[in-house]
């Protein structure tokens, strides 16, 4: 009698989480600039978020973007874990270049601004990160995080536009229809990475019960 075939690892999960509000979120594109904090409502947001997380039957590791936005979104959820936030770099902002800082009411009266939402894989920020480079660098850190935890279940905290090219990219999308993908803040994004696919659990989720995706 051959011997029992060995029972498949089960997908990673990633739990993709974009950060609460800001003062500035809708009016400033403020990319990698320092200094940004949640807003009283963007710290109720992460209390929100992090109470969906705790009611998860487990958790093993928490990673948040540098960014200070992004990693007090991550501190209620550790908490709630009682898991350590570890940094990673490859959940950051996209850096828009000389666009750091601009209002988004004037950026979009620029003749670049129909690139950017018709054909974002032909875009370069000027001085920054191109759409087709920004999904490689998120693509790869999730695949690293993902080598790294096999079979479980993890947090990762980051940005609206790298969030929307990792879903693209689980789903199969073109990257020119990523603007399609709607992330908003503090809302959960769930994508299971197995060994030669990955399948999108939910995505901009706002409230609700998560558990039963990890059924």
């Amino acid at each position: 009698m051959p011997p029992p075939s060995k029972k498949p690892n089960p997908p990673t999960v990633v739990l993709l989480v974009r950060h609460g509000v800001t003062p500035t979120t809708g009016k400033i594109l403020p990319g990698r600039a320092a200094g940004l904090h949640l807003s009283d409502e963007g710290r109720l947001q992460a209390e929100s978020a992090a109470k969906r997380i705790k009611a998860l039957p487990r958790v093993a590791a928490i990673y948040s973007s540098p960014l200070e936005r992004a990693r007090e979104t991550a501190m209620p959820i550790a908490r709630a874990r009682r898991l350590p936030i570890r940094i990673d770099r490859g959940l950051v902002e996209c850096d828009f270049g000389e666009w750091t800082g601009q209002k988004l009411r004037r950026l979009s009266t620029l003749p670049e601004w129909d690139i950017v939402q018709r054909h974002p894989s032909a875009f370069r920020f000027p001085g920054g990160e191109s759409f087709t480079g920004l999904q490689a660098r998120i693509t790869n850190a999730i695949a690293r995080l993902v080598a790294q935890h096999p079979g479980r279940v993890i947090v990762a905290v980051s940005h609206a536009d790298p969030i929307k090219a990792a879903v693209a990219h689980a789903l199969g999308m073109p990257l020119d229809l990523f603007q399609r993908i709607v992330i908003g803040t503090a809302s959960i994004t769930a994508i299971a990475y197995g060994r030669t696919n990955a399948a999108a659990l939910t995505v901009n989720s706002m409230d609700g019960d998560l558990a039963a995706l990890l059924a």
